[in-house]
């Protein structure tokens, strides 16, 4: 299934318990070893395979196990100002949005 921004949160949070479950087959782990090595409980990965709620730490230790964890690059890369920023606030970081651009930038 592709996801897609209209998805609600329990449709979302199935989808990646459905693909995490798929990674997990495919390094050949039970639930029971995964868990152990993430440091979780196998309740929690029940969990998270069964797209409930977790904590996000537990949801981190899992994907760093499975090796996913350089794929949150692309989830929320780093926010670097282009040229014209910098020379637009001179060479300052922005610290507060104003209130003129409010709203969240998709």
């Amino acid at each position: 299934m592709k996801i897609e921004p209209l998805h609600t949160d329990g449709v979302l949070l199935a989808e990646l318990g459905r693909r995490l479950a798929r990674c997990r087959l495919n390094a050949g782990a039970t639930q029971s070893a995964l868990a152990y090595e993430a440091g979780i409980s196998k309740r929690t990965l029940e969990r998270i395979e069964a797209g409930q709620s977790v904590q996000l730490a537990n949801f981190l230790r899992l994907l760093r196990v499975l090796g996913l964890v350089d794929n949150l690059e692309a989830l929320a890369p780093p926010d670097e100002p282009g040229p014209m920023d910098l020379l637009r606030m001179k060479g300052k970081r922005r610290r507060r949005a104003s209130a003129r651009g409010a709203g969240v930038r998709r």
